[in-house]
């Protein structure tokens, strides 16, 4: 992805020249979202740029409908078509990705397949973390456990 919309910003002057577009080409962390978005989560202009990646490579058309997919398969826990996800992937470029989701296969279809999630402990980690931070230097941990206690 990051190197097709590379390609697409140094022929963008040119580009830009000649279509006279006041829309810029997002960057590869925005292409990557774009691309995992669904159809309604984007307006048309982005929907059209989806689709001209679409028509523009057959690789990058695949790839784009297994993020589709995994993003499906995440949202709605479907643990069950995991596997052959994973056996799709590993032919295309994400292939490195579907290789980390191997390595820890047994968490992944824990979260997958559970209700549990650690979102609550994530969110009072990241609290604790702010305090911690906006304290930096300044006291103890005598002042840290009244300021997270009393907040509490």
């Amino acid at each position: 992805m990051r190197d097709w919309v590379h390609g697409l910003r140094v022929n963008e002057p040119a580009a830009r020249s000649a279509a006279k577009s006041t829309w810029r080409v997002p960057s590869g962390r925005r292409a990557a979202w774009l691309v995992a978005a669904r159809s309604e989560e984007i307006d048309r202009t982005e929907q059209a740029f989806v689709a001209a990646l679409i028509t523009g490579s057959s690789s990058l058309e695949r790839v784009i409908h297994l993020v589709r997919t995994f993003r499906d398969i995440v949202s709605g826990q479907k643990a069950d078509q995991l596997d052959g996800w994973l056996a799709a992937a590993r032919e295309t470029r994400l292939a490195g990705f579907a290789d980390g989701l191997q390595r820890d296969l047994p968490a992944v279809r824990a979260a997958l397949s559970l209700r549990w999630s650690t979102s609550p402990v994530e969110g009072q980690i990241n609290r604790l973390k702010s305090v911690k931070r906006q304290m930096y230097g300044r006291a103890g941990f005598d002042l840290l456990r009244q300021r997270v206690l009393g907040t509490a």
